[in-house]
């Protein structure tokens, strides 16, 4: 918004406010931007929250038994607090007229109004079961395939219905009409990906800021035609301003985990964990770098496998792979503490991401 008035007022682009067409400038801000807004009204949001639901997030019973005692009373919703800081600073300071972050902000919202109603009634039934699994994939993969439509729409010509390579400067898959479903299960997979990770206090949220950091650079590269064409990445314009949107995604989640760190005062829930996951989809998507994603969200992606592979191998033989699904529930079997799951999972992700980052070059 601010971005806007100021090109539409300003014609000497001069002095001050010449620093609003500067993508950097204003990335910074809206990191800044977002982390006040969170650490400002993080603590009498959680206020609310506990005078709402009172006696917290329902604590699943089939989980690791200490659960039951250390993070009862605990509230959840969490990821209202994030999102209301993140889109308050993209609309502040990113492009309104861009396409893309109004495709990833719609994305983001929607996948964040499903996890809001598996939430709502989780706690007003008092158990662990809300929306149906059928109904709750039925919208994430409709809104999926619109939002793949959508940013296939607003690519240049000669990268539509493609899927890029990392590490290979000119190989281009054409997809054809099959696009916009590759799409769709890189967002709804994603969005379910952070969902299944969100299950220990800081857990998620760390992976969620570093994935973040790592396509707020993707997307400014991407965006620029002198850098892309340098790095040989294959450019496409406008999704330079969605760097707008992951800086403030990025102080957004470092307000977040102010609250969320171990022991956590608040968890994210489904409204945080699906609308974050669904973010970096679209993201990466948009940028063309979805395959990128599953190496700097690797840590989501074993999650995932966890519970895939579990589920699988008990339906075949009766027998478990792990301890526990997902993952980092094994390591609390196997008597890990959790503050050294969190901690070392972080390391993981932080590995991933420089990989991530690796990619850029090596090619």
């Amino acid at each position: 918004m601010l971005y806007n008035l100021v090109a539409a007022h300003d014609t000497t682009h001069g002095g001050f406010f010449n620093l609003f067409h500067y993508l950097t400038f204003r990335a910074g801000c809206a990191c800044m931007t977002a982390l006040v807004i969170s650490m400002v009204f993080g603590r009498p949001f959680i206020a609310q929250l506990k005078r709402i639901q009172r006696e917290g997030q329902p604590i699943r019973t089939d989980g690791p038994e200490r659960h039951i005692l250390e993070k009862a009373g605990t509230p959840t919703m969490g990821g209202l607090l994030t999102l209301i800081s993140l889109f308050a600073s993209t609309l502040l300071w990113a492009d309104l007229t861009n396409g893309f972050v109004w495709a990833v902000m719609a994305i983001t919202l929607i996948f964040g109004a499903v996890g809001f109603a598996d939430d709502y009634l989780k706690l007003s039934r008092r158990n662990t079961k809300g929306i149906s699994g059928r109904t709750r994939l039925g919208v994430e993969f409709v809104t999926s395939l619109i939002g793949g439509y959508w940013l296939e729409s607003l690519m240049p010509p000669e990268l539509r219905n493609m899927v890029a390579f990392p590490f290979v400067k000119d190989l281009l898959l054409p997809l054809g009409f099959a696009f916009p479903i590759f799409a769709m299960i890189t967002i709804t997979g994603f969005g379910n990906a952070v969902n299944f990770t969100d299950g220990l206090d800081g857990l998620a949220i760390v992976p969620v800021i570093i994935a973040a950091l790592v396509f707020a650079l993707i997307s400014y590269l991407v965006g620029n035609h002198v850098f892309a064409d340098y790095l040989q990445l294959h450019p496409v314009p406008g999704t330079g301003e969605l760097a707008i949107f992951c800086a403030a995604l990025i102080g957004a989640g470092l307000g977040f985990l102010w609250f969320n760190a171990p022991p956590a005062e608040v968890f994210m829930g489904d409204t945080g964990s699906l609308s974050l996951g669904g973010a970096l989809g679209s993201i990466a998507v948009a940028t063309k770098h979805e395959l990128v994603l599953c190496i700097v969200g690797g840590l989501f992606v074993a999650e995932t496998l966890s519970v895939i592979i579990q589920v699988f191998w008990f339906k075949r033989t009766g027998r478990r792979v792990f301890l526990m699904a997902p993952l980092h529930h094994h390591f609390e079997k196997k008597g890990w503490q959790e503050p050294k799951i969190v901690v070392r999972f972080w390391i993981v992700s932080l590995i991933l991401g420089l990989c991530g980052l690796a990619t850029l070059k090596l090619r």
